[in-house]
């Protein structure tokens, strides 16, 4: 069983500095956990972004049309199933091969795979599918990457406006 730490860290990274941006924010179509995106939602909102968030067992087009319609600044993924990274394939593939969302900056995370520490291959693949960043998830590791998460918005944060 996962577990993840919330560090209440308001004046942290990713804390917007100007006008907030906008996420969508959503699980895949096989994750049906809901409660990391209501911890990952309210982490963002700390942070002093909007969020959008869909819920889980999100189907693809749904998402897509989600994007189209609330124009985020960036797209989020969370799961924590086990299985996301292939539902994460999908979905950035999707997403890519849409005209109108291709440059949508995307990031997955959470636990991708069932195969414990060999399951770090699969960042490689999910970047080299599209995904600007893959924060996975192992055991007991959950608060880094949380904290990669707001260092990714932190560094990144002129480039997703």
């Amino acid at each position: 069983m996962t577990t993840f730490q919330i560090e209440q860290t308001p004046d942290g990274p990713g804390v917007a500095a100007g006008p907030p941006l906008k996420f969508v924010l959503s699980s895949v179509q096989s994750d049906s956990h809901m409660w990391n995106l209501v911890a990952l939602q309210l982490i963002m909102e700390e942070m002093g972004h909007e969020v959008v968030n869909l819920g889980a067992c999100v189907p693809v087009e749904r998402l897509l049309a989600a994007c189209r319609d609330e124009r985020p600044d960036c797209l989020v993924i969370s799961t924590i199933n086990g299985h996301g990274h292939v539902d994460g394939a999908r979905v950035i593939s999707a997403l890519r091969a849409d005209p109108a969302l291709a440059g949508l900056p995307a990031v997955i995370g959470g636990k991708l795979g069932v195969r414990g520490a060999a399951d770090a291959e699969l960042e490689t693949e999910l970047l080299a599918l599209g995904y600007d960043a893959v924060f996975h998830v192992g055991a007991g590791d959950s608060g880094q990457a949380i904290e990669s998460f707001r260092e990714f918005v932190a560094a990144n944060v002129r480039t997703l406006r």
